[in-house]
């Protein structure tokens, strides 16, 4: 039996291919297995190369497979591309429909099965993707009931006849695979499950519905890669709580509108990705002016420009610290795991509601559409914070004077009262402002003012700034990264150990501001610090030696060709930078 087993599926985009591995994942992950699936897909609507890579065992997994065991080819293209990842055991099963063609230096055996032509006979060639399914089940030893409640489930609403015609197709393709396999039935069947069920979602969907969690009522953003499955999910499930989405005819009306609806007390966030985070930024800056709550996602992908929409890269991270014109204080936060991203985003409606300023939650591609089997939230973690808004009527001043919003505090968070707040009349506009909030010029003021502002952070609350798996005091390497380097990182740090080497792993969750005296001691403890993260400058390795120094010991590792790390290449690369 197989501890770990890598699964892939591919084809054309637009032939059912996100769906078969679906329903696979499903199935699998409701027998109790741990999945990660990942897919490559083209920026075209239809056509180009696509394919979902799903890794499955038993145990807690949260990257890519370095290999392959069973490749599920719909055209040449799929064997082509990917036949290099098989493993010695590994096996290809290609549709007969485009009369495949097995590479001269692939060990790999071909299986030809018709997943087309069985799905033609049983009445449409779109469930080609269901005899896949079958054919699969037989190479796993697995039963065509551990899919009944799957197909029950996705074709339940089309009728009884849907629903069998479906399990046709399984128990056929499973029928075929018998035949061509023979004593081989079963060969990649993995270890037993415990049998749990998990959730099984995506990094967007952690963060809807940690947004869902944390009181948000409305949502305004303009759609685009890989964010807008945060978008789409709350479409679905903010109507049920009163609240609302507004699609935007771009991405600087969805930040000012977020900020509006925060101004009159609804708690309101947007989510983008870098090129909508360019055009959010004077927004950003109005937020940080103004001491208007505000919650940006940020799912970072390839740039510049519309650079690569589908595929992975951390390169936003300059530009979500220093992209503002003047001086802000804000916080940018990175969730590395789908627990991560559920609490942090609560996390985010605090600050920004605490502090009054722009908080920008920072994820990746590959955390973002990466889907994975995740343990129930403990919801009774949840905490709501709204910091110091004003909820009865006020006094009115002796003087008659304007309501001081823009207090100068000891802690640099004023008093924010709701539009309607009797006696709580103030200005709110984006040039500098006295504390009732109407424009001022005046140098001493400007000089109060930016320090209140600053003074903010040092009020800053944030759970667990810096995830650390530091076993050794003196350590030879310190593994370093954000977002969804941490699966690989992990895999790599326990494949190191293992072989008698030293090696720590710190992965930064707060970026800014940054958590020095967290980071510090295990830069200091470690021999050599390697920083990994999927862009070309070494972003996260230059914030580090800006706050904490380190110049002579650390390294970077970086990546920027559109796809995320593997832990194989990950330990390679790490070996060379030590030898």
């Amino acid at each position: 039996m197989l501890h770990q087993l890598s699964w892939k599926v591919g084809g054309q985009q637009g032939e059912g291919i996100e769906s078969t591995g679906e329903i696979f994942s499903m199935a699998m992950n409701r027998l109790g297995y741990f999945l990660y699936g990942y897919r490559h897909f083209s920026s075209r609507i239809k056509g180009g190369h696509t394919n979902n890579k799903i890794t499955v065992r038993p145990t807690e997994v949260r990257a890519i497979a370095d290999d392959l065991d069973i490749l599920v080819a719909f055209d040449q293209e799929t064997i082509d591309v990917n036949y290099k990842e098989l493993t010695e055991n590994g096996i290809i099963l290609a549709d007969a429909k485009f009369d495949p063609v097995k590479p001269e230096d692939s060990k790999a055996p071909l299986f030809v099965v018709p997943f087309t032509e069985i799905a033609a006979e049983l009445g449409t060639s779109l469930m080609k993707n269901m005899v896949a399914i079958g054919a699969t089940a037989s190479l796993l030893n697995l039963e065509d009931a551990v899919f009944q409640n799957v197909v029950d489930d996705i074709f339940g609403k089309k009728g009884e006849e849907v629903v069998q015609k479906n399990m046709e197709a399984i128990t056929r393709g499973r029928q075929i695979m018998n035949e061509l396999l023979g004593d081989r039935v079963g060969a990649w069947e993995i270890s037993p499950a415990d049998g749990k069920r998990r959730m099984f979602m995506i990094g967007n969907d952690a963060v809807a519905l940690g947004a869902l969690a944390a009181g948000t009522r409305f949502m305004a953003a303009y759609p685009i890669t890989p964010a807008s499955e945060i978008m789409e999910y709350l479409i679905k499930k903010l109507p049920k709580f009163g609240g609302t989405v507004i699609q935007t005819e771009d991405e600087i009306a969805a930040a000012t509108m977020a900020i509006g609806a925060n101004f009159g007390g609804v708690r309101s966030f947007t989510a983008s990705a870098g090129p909508g985070l360019s055009l959010m930024m004077e927004a950003i800056g109005l937020s940080g002016m103004t001491e208007q709550p505000l919650v940006v996602v940020d799912t970072q992908r390839g740039g510049p420009s519309t650079g690569l929409p589908t595929k992975q890269e951390q390169s936003d991270l300059m530009a979500m610290l220093y992209g503002t014109h003047g001086e802000i204080p804000k916080v940018v936060i990175a969730p590395s795991t789908m627990e991560e991203a559920f609490f942090d985003t609560i996390q985010a409606f605090n600050i920004a509601e605490e502090l009054q300023l722009p908080v920008i939650l920072m994820t990746d591609l590959q955390l973002s559409l990466g889907k994975q089997s995740v343990e129930p939230f403990d919801y009774s973690k949840i905490e709501i914070r709204r910091g110091k808004i004003v909820i009865d009527d006020l006094e009115e001043a002796t003087d008659k004077a304007y309501f001081k919003r823009y207090e100068d505090t000891e802690d640099g968070v004023s008093p924010r009262v709701l539009p309607g707040t009797l006696h709580g009349i103030h200005h709110v506009t984006g040039v500098e402002h006295d504390e009732t909030g109407k424009p001022s010029e005046a140098t001493g003021n400007r000089q109060a003012q930016m320090d209140k502002r600053f003074r903010k952070l040092e009020s800053l609350k944030f759970d667990n700034p810096v995830f650390v798996n530091a076993p050794h005091e003196e350590a030879e390497i310190l593994l370093v990264g954000f977002n969804s380097t941490r699966g690989a990182i992990e895999e790599v740090q326990e494949r190191l150990n293992a072989q008698g080497m030293k090696v720590n792993h710190a992965h930064i969750r707060l970026v800014h501001p940054f958590p020095s005296a967290e980071m510090a001691p295990l830069v200091a403890q470690a021999k050599k610090v390697i920083v990994v993260e999927n862009n070309y400058t070494g972003q996260l390795a230059n914030i580090m030696k800006m706050n904490i120094g380190g110049h002579d010991k650390i390294a970077t590792i970086t990546k920027y060709n559109g796809t995320p790390f593997l832990p194989g290449e990950l330990e390679n690369r790490v070996k060379e930078l030590t030898r």
